[in-house]
């Protein structure tokens, strides 16, 4: 009786499971219509000018602060540089006069706008070129309103590019010139905008494509693959339309790196959590006749694993709040949501798909319920029988390889890039510089600023004409007494004066970077209240920044990951095994970094932020492997004891954690299709580490140790006292 009561009971949840997969459904169909529509316009809020990313307490940040004064009111000056070569005649010093009265008429492709809506109101009379020594250049700065160009374009892309393509177009009109080129901080800012631009088409094009690839040859199905990549889109829409309402309301901050990094990471994790569920999901199926049962198990059985995988990925992103960089602070919001939105696709809208279309989505290889699991067998099993039969071999051996390839780590070269270091090719900025280099002083167009009391002036004047790396000094003069036929003064404001420091390296370049500490010595020497700004401040502040960041932030998010598998694991002994392996797999992999950037790639450095971003993504995605191999040898060693259950979990895990690590790798693998060194770091570095850690760490390092510390692996759990019974 009690039988039929059951066989009654499940046939009538049948139809209620079925229903509510249903509306589930629906629901995230309805919640695509809404948030795919603002996914499509995420470019529109990037924030991408360095100079907000420093705190307020940065001596640049106050230099900028002040220095906004001397500029015309409501207006937030961006300096771009038009540099003409081959002709400093009077002849061609007159039709680059005239290129600057015409250029104001210019339109801006994709407006109804001209150049000089985009300069600043005082901007068309600084349009003043200026020849070169050597007679062979002119120079024209072209200061562009920040304020106007933040208003994106009626297609949603920002107006920069479009403003400095412009501009870049009409100066090839000019005559008696080889070349011109438009530079500076306009011009570069203008083309890292258009690198960014390309993360809405081709990275995402290449990253779909990829993961298709990947997921049809795991699959071997003409159905099953286009289920979890669906999925991850539906991940990516919902998460990126989030973003997008936080981002515009000023909730957080976006800019063309996080977003990147956000496309990527979405769908390798939503996919890498869909590779799981599907593989315990098929693995029930073949013990349970009801698919509706096997779906519960299976998800009762990820669920876990999932998300704590995911809190980890989330609390370590989290731990980047603690940066003094706008940039690298946004980044963990902006990470962890997309995180969080794949977890809550893949936990309900694939388990919904997959119950809803039945067995026939595994065609060809339909698992039936017949008690057979085919993964007990093969290459894994293998893998697990090297490790039951000779555990200390294989962990010294694999620890051995580790230990080498970190020793290679200590030379990897973090001292930054400079921005024109910062494209994997030469767009017109970074060749701009070059000739503006070969005709003046390599700063000029983009002087240190130096903000000075009225009275110290002239001492902090002549302090600096004697510094090394300072070509010249001049102060800013108001020209506003030149429209009624007097002479320009020197500017005051508020009893601050303004010199700016034209210096013998480009603005942007190390170089001059390393100049910065001893002008501002020497200025604060004569006077304690001046502050030292500009461009090669700033870039200055940043990676001393980048410095204070790793030191403070790498040890923090080592505890929380810790703290987190403690919880999980019920164990002390196995969270601290986890995370020395993964940080020795990062240390690994910053080795394999140095010799690929310096002997391959021929990198001349890495980003000052690229040892944080790298241990941060490596340290929580390696996590997540050796959570989802611990979580199932957990569950096995309850069963059949720890060592038995170690040898099972790598089998029966074996080819799903390397099917995720290979989808997440090849998804970061897609950020060097950008033209950016640093996303191509990034994603030479995370797409490696994460192999090497699902295929040296997580498959023979961690199993081999956990073997050979046996039941203590466990400690303080009842689990560690009792082998093979139930806690």
């Amino acid at each position: 009786m009690s039988e039929v009561s059951s066989l009654s009971s499940k046939k009538s949840s049948r139809p209620k499971f079925l229903a509510l997969a249903i509306a589930v459904i629906l629901g995230w169909f309805l919640i695509s219509g809404a948030t795919g529509p603002l996914f499509g316009k995420l470019s529109s809020v990037q924030k991408n000018d360095s100079t907000s990313f420093l705190p307020g307490s940065a001596e640049s940040t106050k230099a900028y602060q002040i220095s906004t004064k001397f500029t015309t009111k409501d207006a937030t000056v961006l300096p771009a540089i038009v540099i003409f070569s081959g002709d400093g005649s009077a002849t061609g010093l007159a039709n680059v006069q005239a290129f600057a009265k015409s250029l104001v008429t210019v339109p801006v492709p994709n407006t109804d706008k001209t150049v000089g809506d985009y300069l600043t109101p005082d901007g068309v009379t600084k349009l003043i070129p200026i020849p070169s020594q050597d007679g062979k250049g002119v120079l024209l700065s072209v200061s562009l309103d920040n304020d106007k160009l933040s208003t994106p374009l009626a297609n949603n892309k920002p107006a920069l590019p479009e403003v400095v393509q412009a501009i870049r177009t009409q100066a090839k009109t000019v005559s008696g010139f080889s070349e011109s080129h438009v530079t500076g901080f306009g011009g570069i800012l203008a083309d890292l905008f258009a690198s960014f631009g390309t993360i809405d088409t081709k990275l995402l094009g290449i990253t779909f494509a990829v993961v298709g690839i990947i997921l049809i040859f795991v699959y071997r199905s003409p159905v099953l693959w286009f289920i979890p990549l669906f999925c991850a889109v539906m991940s990516l829409s919902f998460s990126g339309g989030i973003v997008y309402l936080l981002a515009k309301h000023s909730i957080i901050d976006l800019d063309g790196q996080s977003q990147g990094i956000l496309s990527v990471l979405v769908i390798g994790a939503a996919t890498d959590y869909a590779l799981l569920l599907i593989a315990r999901y098929r693995e029930e199926l073949h013990h349970y006749d009801d698919r509706v049962k096997a779906m519960r198990v299976a998800w009762r059985g990820v669920v876990e694993p999932i998300v704590a995988s995911g809190l980890t990925v989330i609390a370590g992103l989290a731990v980047l709040s603690l940066s003094d960089l706008k940039n690298v602070r946004s980044l963990g919001p902006v990470a962890g949501l997309g995180i969080l939105g794949a977890q809550m696709v893949m936990l309900t809208l694939l388990p919904a798909l997959l119950v809803l279309l039945g067995r026939w989505i595994f065609w060809p290889k339909v698992p039936h319920h017949d008690d057979v699991d085919e993964r007990l067998s093969g290459v894994w099993s293998k893998v697990a029988g090297i490790v039951g039969r000779h555990p200390r071999r294989t962990w010294v051996s694999a620890g051995s390889f580790l230990l080498i390839a970190t020793a290679f780590a200590f030379s990897l070269n973090t001292r930054g890039l400079a921005q024109t270091e910062s494209f994997t090719s030469k767009p017109d900025s970074v060749v701009g510089l070059t000739v503006l280099s070969e005709h003046f002083p390599a700063g000029s167009g983009d002087p240190t600023m130096v903000l000075v009391h009225e009275a110290d002036a002239q001492k902090v004047a002549q302090v600096l004409t004697g510094t090394k790396g300072v070509s010249s000094v001049t102060p800013t003069m108001d020209t506003s007494a030149m429209a009624t036929g007097g002479q320009p003064a020197i500017k005051v404001v508020d009893g601050w004066i303004e010199l700016q420091a034209v210096l013998d390296k480009p603005a942007d370049s190390l170089e001059a970077q390393a100049y910065v500490p001893a002008i501002r010595d020497a200025v604060h020497k004569v006077s304690p209240t001046s502050l030292v700004g500009g461009t090669t401040p700033t870039s200055y502040d940043i990676q001393q920044t980048n410095k204070r960041d790793r030191e403070l932030i790498i040890p923090v998010a080592l505890l929380v990951i810790g703290i987190i598998l403690a919880l999980l694991l019920r164990s002390l002994v196995a969270p601290v095994l986890l995370v020395l392996t993964t940080v020795l797999s990062f240390g690994a992999t910053l080795g394999i970094c140095h010799l690929v950037f310096s002997d391959v790639f021929h990198f001349k450095a890495t980003d000052g932020s690229f040892p944080l971003f790298a241990f941060v993504f490596l340290v929580a995605l390696g996590i997540d492997y050796n959570i989802f191999l611990m979580t199932r040898v957990r569950e096995e060693a309850k069963k059949i004891g720890t060592r038995p259950g170690i040898l099972k979990g790598v089998t029966v895990t074996g080819g799903v954690i390397t099917s995720a690590g290979v989808v997440l790798a090849a998804t970061f693998a897609v950020l060097g299709t950008l033209p950016l060194v640093f996303l191509a770091e990034l994603g030479f570095a995370v797409a490696f580490g994460v192999l090497l850690d699902t295929i040296v760490v997580r498959s023979l390092l961690v199993p081999a140790l956990s073997y050979d510390l046996n039941k203590r692996i466990w400690w303080p759990s009842q689990l560690s006292k009792v082998d093979g019974s139930a806690e």
